[in-house]
């Protein structure tokens, strides 16, 4: 365990001699008032809008911070408040929290910093508008992107083991959340039946092709496994919305050509070490912008 301690650590050292650490103070948020907490009145519009999901539409770090716990890291620029913002819903409530999992719809989840309640609490018969980003976790994308990291960039560490003995343990793990994610949709119906139900897909975060070591440090065949793996993703959610009376907004085409590979004043997706306010292998403010836009034309 020490030898592989030591490894991450060297990687770590490697990677930042390469890249350098352009990370912004401003990630750290403004010290702006925090908005009102959510569920509160809004704007002179009508309906009650709901937000769900985990850090991909919580937003770590791409504006101040809204409601608690702090442990979500809940942006006030992020897609839903985006499109709070310009529907002006009587009622808002984000309960999106960073690191959450299917299981948090429906049972408390415990952060660093405080407990975020069931996230599907929140959802009751008032309820006009619901958007859901979820499942990322469930599949454990974030984590092992960190892990998939090489100093070879001919090695494919992640997609050898995930793939060793012929069994794709990722694709295992998007059809083993699919039956989650119907569930959850099944529950908001119940809880919201006039609601309009939107499940928000994952953007494009790898580029077509080899990718772009050492600027984010996987081999090209993991390149390769994540972003096809990340597709799958992309379709089990939209199949799951399509047979469970929901609509699937696609923020994974538009996306594309703005990936973690591309360069800083393009990218909407931030790769290990940001250059925008925003979490590591996040989408920034824009790819944020650009979600709501995804949004929006499916509520209109």
């Amino acid at each position: 365990m020490a030898n592989k301690g030591s490894g991450g650590l060297i990687l770590l050292v490697v990677v930042a001699s390469l890249i350098g650490f352009g990370y912004l103070k401003s990630q750290q948020g403004s010290s702006a008032e925090p908005p009102a907490p959510p569920g509160s009145e809004t704007g002179g519009g009508t309906g009650r809008y709901v937000a769900l999901g985990d850090s991909y539409t919580s937003s770590p770090k791409t504006g101040a911070q809204a409601g608690g716990p702090p442990g979500c890291a809940r942006s006030d620029n992020n897609y839903p408040h985006l499109i709070a913002a310009e529907l002006r819903p009587a009622g808002f409530a984000d309960v999106s929290c960073s690191g959450a999992t299917t299981a948090n719809m429906t049972s408390a989840q415990q952060t660093k910093n405080g407990t975020n309640p069931p996230q599907l609490d929140a959802v009751n018969a008032s309820t006009t508008l619901v958007t859901i980003g979820i499942g990322g976790n469930d599949v454990g994308f974030i984590s092992l992107a960190r892990e998939c990291a090489t100093l070879n960039p001919n090695t494919s560490p992640c997609r050898d083991r995930m793939t060793a003995g012929g069994h794709d343990q990722l694709a295992e793990r998007i059809q083993a959340t699919a039956s989650k994610v119907a569930a959850v949709l099944d529950r908001i119906h119940t809880k919201a039946p006039k609601a309009k139900v939107i499940v928000v897909g994952y953007p494009t975060a790898l580029p077509d092709g080899n990718g772009c070591w050492p600027f984010v440090p996987l081999g090209a065949g993991d390149v390769a496994y994540l972003r096809e793996s990340e597709e799958k993703l992309n379709d089990m959610l939209a199949e799951q919305a399509k047979a469970h009376k929901a609509g699937f907004a696609d923020t994974a085409t538009p996306s594309k050509g703005h990936d973690m590979c591309t360069k800083s004043d393009t990218k909407w997706v931030e790769d290990l070490v940001p250059t925008s306010p925003a979490e590591a292998l996040h989408p920034n403010a824009k790819g944020q912008r650009a979600m709501a836009d995804a949004v929006l034309p499916l509520i209109r």
